[in-house]
This record gives structure tokens, sequence and C-alpha cells, in this order.
């Protein structure tokens, strides 16, 4: 790792409906204001929640109308819309010189699409694509296909792994980027519900002890939830934190490697490998 890099993690609104091209342009405004803030943070790396841009209702996409849930009618979305904020926010990436991860739905000719996240490097480009593998019973019955691998890719000798939806409850996602030699892993995670969500922080500050490695917590905007966005240390420790009234807002983290890190890493690789054997 360098020795010193600095990322933001973000908590956005989240919208439901595709079909609606005036919400996805308000969604796609408040991302790039995110990553400006970020960006004038000083941040290499800005991550975005799940549903950034739109988080897809059920109820909305339902093909037997709003009062009944069945297979969704994806060709009601606004595909144009939203390809239209992604490309902007691609542009936004090399204006300002920062690597944004953004998770959006992913069209697929004659299928179902992924529920996705994209990464788009400080030159605009989408350079790695990851699709949720979990999938709640919602998703999985009538919404999306499902993801089938990891994907990590690199930022400066930092290898990032990348997680969304329900896999945050799957420790065993988590230490497969272990394996894979991930340093950081990226967790996008919404939900419009009024719920509390204490046990996606526990997972999440679980998994950064567990691996030896940082984690960051991209959630929604959403008062009602009580989860703030945030990155946790190697020892599931909170460095920073998004504002715990749900308002749309950035946390930035400085990550710098210490001999502790390194030696309850390899240590944990190691045994990893010894064990499985």
């Amino acid at each position: 790792m360098p020795e010193i890099l600095r990322i933001a993690t973000t908590q956005s609104t989240v919208r439901e409906d595709p079909t609606d091209a005036a919400m996805l342009r308000e969604s796609g405004d408040e991302v790039r204001l995110l990553m400006r803030q970020a960006a004038a943070a000083g941040a290499r790396l800005v991550h975005l929640t799940e549903g950034a841009i739109c988080f897809p209702s059920k109820r909305v996409m339902s093909s037997l109308g709003p009062d009944e849930i069945g297979p969704s009618d994806w060709t009601r979305a606004d595909w144009t819309a939203l390809q239209s904020e992604l490309d902007q926010i691609a542009a936004l990436s090399r204006e300002l010189g920062i690597w944004t991860v953004i998770p959006s739905v992913h069209q697929v000719p004659d299928a179902r699409p992924y529920n996705s996240i994209y990464v788009v490097s400080d030159q605009g480009k989408t350079v790695a694509r990851y699709d949720e593998r979990t999938l709640s019973a919602t998703k999985v019955n009538w919404m999306y296909s499902a993801g089938k691998e990891p994907v990590t890719f690199e930022v400066d000798g930092v290898r990032f792994g990348l997680a969304l939806g329900l896999d945050v409850l799957f420790p065993e996602l988590f230490t497969e980027y272990d394996r894979l030699g991930a340093d950081v892993l990226l967790v996008s995670y919404a939900s419009n519900g009024p719920d509390r969500h204490d046990h996606i922080e526990v997972q999440v500050r679980g998994a950064a002890a567990n691996n030896t490695c940082w984690v960051s917590l991209a959630a929604a905007a959403n008062p009602a939830a009580v989860l703030a966005s945030g990155v946790a240390d190697p020892r599931g420790q909170w460095l920073a934190r998004c504002g715990e009234d749900g308002s749309p807002s950035v946390a930035v983290a400085e990550l710098q490697d210490d001999e502790r890190t390194k030696i309850g890493r390899d240590f944990r690789r190691r045994t990893r490998v010894r064990i499985s054997s």
C-alpha cells in the first residue's frame, strides 16, 4: 500500500422510480455534488451507495401493478435517462481526477438486468463491473439476474473488493476477497424501510476485524433507517462516518498501513491457506 490513501464514502438520497427521468436527473445531480465534495477533500476514490441513481421499487416495477408483486417490467425504465446520468458521472470522474464506485441497474438484452456496481477510473473509463450475487427473495424471484464472480481492482497499488446489497450478510464473501488479496472492501447497501439496521453495522465492523482490512459502507440517506455510512479500520473501529441524521453527506478516511495490520493480515492469510489445504 502507499503511505496514505484517502477515500470518501457517501450516503445519498435513494429514489425508487426508474421510469421518472426527472427523478433520475435529481439523483445524478446529487451524486455529482457528492463527488465534488469528495474531490475537494482530497479523496482519491469516492464510494456511493446502492441505488445512488435509483433503487427500483418492486411495486413500481411490478408488471401486475403496484398492488400485487410480480415479475418486473423493465421495458418501462427510462434507460436513456439512466445512461445519460452515468455518462455525466464518468465525465466528472475524469474532470476531477477521482475514481468513482457507482452502483446502478445494468441492462441486459432479452434478460433480467443485474444489480451492479460500476468502477469508473480517474480517466472516466468504466474498468470493472460487479453484479450482486446473493439477492433478496424479491430481487431473485421478480427483479434481477444473479451475479457469479467476485471483482477486484487496484488504485495506486491498493486492491479493492466489491460487495452489494445483501452480500454484506455473508461472511464467506469477505473471506473470499481476503484470499484474493483485497486491502479494502467497498460495500454498497440501501433500504428504504423504517427499520433500524444495527446488524449491518455489526456485519461491516466484523468483516473488517475478521479479515484485517478496511471496509467502506455506503448506505442510503434514510433518517428512518438510522444507518450511517462510514469506513471501518482493520480492527473493526470506525475511522470516519457520515451524519447520523441520515442526510446526504461525505465522510473521508485516510487508510494508512501499519506493522500491526501487516502482521495480522499475513498471519490470517497464511493460516487460511494452511487449514484449507
